[in-house]
């Protein structure tokens, strides 16, 4: 057997095994009181939420399976470090940030979020294999950290943001491929905030308010509905006006990668919480996509830049 193909089966069994082992045995019980971690999964729909966490990874599995060809997915010793490395910041920062500093009225807990530059610029550095796994896993034990219980669904919706993040790799012509990228993330950011102006007016039950520690009602904010143009705006202005090319393929599959990461999970959540398509875009998607993307493009070029400027002074 190929030694790439077993290489990256692994990694994305070892993701399966270690969600299946959280959702099934630990998520089963309720957390012991003090607990450092809270994994605890909704059981009645437990299974459904595992079925999307397979979705996701067959889709990360198929992607491989019809590039495997490509350099892309060598996955080494070097690349498990840094899939270890890039969970643990992921998981420490999401926990300081998710639901104790800012949030956004959503349909779902869903805060300000700048740690999610780290699988973004993880799966540009290192590949689609260690973006998924840095997204996944850290996601998943942040929310464990953060105490308010584990959304699997989600935690994958975040591997695949890094996944695709580090799709440039297939493809030979950076140029050509941001500039498809760029089209299509533009285009789903316009239906997307389209829908926002068409159902502004919705109540949201289940948004979480964090200083009165109770569930409250309230709209999704203007900011929340429009954040994704803002961030597509930023994108398009790094694309074309930052003169690193590095900055510039890693900020815009970052984007696409935030898109289609966060699309697939809250378009689970028509399945798994039964919400309508309005629900799970204007309540669920926009409110997290939005500011995520404005993040990308301020923090990943950063994170960039510093990471090249490491690598020279290394002489690698």
């Amino acid at each position: 057997m190929d030694k790439k193909f077993t290489n990256v089966l692994i990694s994305l069994v070892v993701v399966l095994a270690l969600f299946a082992v959280v959702m099934f045995v630990l998520g089963a019980g309720e957390p012991a009181e003090g607990a450092l971690f809270n994994f605890s999964v909704d059981q009645a729909s437990v299974v459904s939420r595992f079925v999307f966490v397979v979705v996701g990874i067959a889709i990360a599995f198929g992607v491989y399976f019809a590039t495997q060809a490509n350099k892309a997915w060598e996955v080494g010793t070097r690349e498990v470090v840094w899939m270890a490395i890039g969970a643990a910041l992921y998981a420490v920062f999401s926990w300081l940030f998710n639901g104790t500093v800012f949030v956004v009225p959503s349909a779902s807990q869903v805060a300000l979020r700048p740690a999610i530059a780290i699988p973004m610029f993880f799966g540009f550095a290192f590949g689609p294999v260690v973006g998924f796994f840095t997204g996944a896993v850290g996601n998943m034990f942040g929310d464990a950290l953060t105490g308010f219980g584990l959304s699997p669904q989600w935690s994958i919706g975040n591997g695949l943001i890094g996944f695709v993040s580090g799709m440039w790799m297939l493809f030979s012509d950076k140029k050509k491929s941001m500039d498809t990228v760029l089209y299509i993330s533009g285009a789903l950011a316009v239906i997307t905030a389209l829908l926002y102006f068409l159902n502004r007016t919705a109540q949201h039950a289940l948004f979480f308010d964090v200083d009165n520690g109770i569930f409250g009602d309230a709209q999704i904010s203007l900011f929340a509905g429009i954040a994704i143009l803002i961030g597509f705006a930023l994108v398009f202005g790094v694309r074309y006006f930052f003169k690193s090319e590095d900055v510039a393929t890693a900020v815009t599959w970052a984007m696409l990668g935030n898109i289609v990461g966060l699309l697939f999970a809250s378009l689970s959540d028509m399945v798994i919480n039964g919400f309508s398509l309005p629900a799970a875009i204007v309540g669920e998607f926009l409110p997290a996509a939005g500011p995520n993307l404005i993040f990308a493009a301020i923090l990943v070029p950063m994170l960039v830049v510093a990471y090249a400027s490491t690598r020279r002074q290394s002489g690698r």
